[in-house]
């Protein structure tokens, strides 16, 4: 079932059949095509149960802004933390940000008044601050949910904000976010986040230090999983979630990696993906398929309907994981009517 929120009203309408609010639910696909300069698109893979979950929000923090995110979750209720993330996360984010942005102690203990305009310094320096204490109070929503069991369940969350012409961008495990940018007539894809896997020496330095293991099974070599000091257990492929609490104390962090990216005239759209579209398409391959799209509400569905395709070829005994993007176009491709809306499913 698809979610729309109107950003002008603040109300949010749920769509009651497979057709209202431009919603289409078929066996094995969810998809809301975004009325605007972007669009997101889900499909299960084979394992009988979705756990992506993605959010684009037009009008964010400004009337330009936008906030994008892909959440893939993982363990038995996975499903449920990535809907958690997805619904809690962008109201978090904004409030802290809001917070810091109308007092700021300095180093003397006096308050000051921070003006706008100054990114990256002083307002990057706000998204950053925020960035860090939302995920940290979203990882604490996440364990306060009492009657689930989120010790062996968690979720990855890329996230891009856009606010004029800034971009903050902040990343937990293994999703990942692109930039599509013109480059010798061309288009070409430059990659915003890090894919935070214990495979990186980095990453598998602090785990270790904090007494997990990080090896890969034998059947999967090429796979670096995160285990207790003394069980085989749970065994996660990536190094940064929210939930997994069995691991929280073993190197397992709910901190993101944080950067910033000043937009261009050359810079044309933003691509948000979990793992299982990026386990199959590279980042050109990617950035090509929206580029050629035709259309911003097309433009999810084709990358996605390309990995699930690469899959069966690829990898033709595996199963197929779930596939989730979101693409926001930063320049109109095409006319539009008027009026900003924000979908979630």
């Amino acid at each position: 079932m698809g979610i729309c929120i109107s950003s002008a009203s603040s109300e949010i309408h749920q769509a009651e059949d497979e057709h209202e609010n431009g919603v289409y639910l078929g066996e094995n696909i969810a998809f809301n095509g975004v009325d605007g300069l972007g669009s997101l698109y889900s499909k299960e893979g084979s394992k009988k149960l979705n756990q992506d979950a993605a959010i684009l929000h037009q009008g964010y923090g400004e009337e330009d802004g936008a906030f994008c995110g892909v959440f893939d979750g993982h363990g038995k209720n996975g499903h449920i933390v990535s809907k958690i993330v997805r619904n809690m996360l962008p109201s978090l984010l904004l409030s802290q940000k809001n917070a810091l942005a109308k007092t700021k102690i300095i180093a003397d203990g006096n308050t000051q008044k921070i003006e706008d305009g100054l990114f990256p310094s002083k307002n990057f320096h706000l998204w950053n601050e925020a960035c860090i204490s939302a995920f940290k109070a979203m990882d604490k929503e996440v364990k306060l949910q009492e009657s689930l069991d989120f010790s062996c369940s968690g979720t990855t969350a890329v996230v891009v904000v856009r606010q004029g012409e800034d971009l903050v961008i902040a990343n937990l495990g293994d999703s990942r976010a692109i930039l599509g940018t013109i480059k010798d007539n061309g288009i070409m894809a430059v990659q915003l986040t890090n894919d935070l896997k214990p495979s990186v020496p980095s990453e598998a330095a602090r785990i270790r230090k904090c007494n997990g293991r990080v090896l890969a099974l034998k059947e999967e070599p090429h796979i670096q999983r995160v285990w207790l000091p003394h069980e085989d257990l749970p065994g996660l492929a990536m190094s940064r979630a929210f939930g997994d609490f069995l691991l929280k104390t073993h190197g397992i962090i709910a901190l993101p990696e944080i950067s910033y990216h000043r937009l261009t005239s050359d810079d044309q759209f933003i691509v948000l993906a979990s793992d299982g579209v990026w386990d199959v398409l590279s980042n050109n391959e990617v950035a090509s398929i929206v580029w050629a799209a035709d259309s911003e509400t097309a433009a999810a569905k084709a990358v996605v309907e390309a990995a699930t395709a690469t899959w069966k070829t690829k990898y033709p005994f595996s199963k197929v994981d779930d596939c989730t993007a979101v693409c926001l176009f930063l320049h109109k491709k095409q006319r539009r009517h008027a009026g900003s809306e924000d979908f979630i499913y």
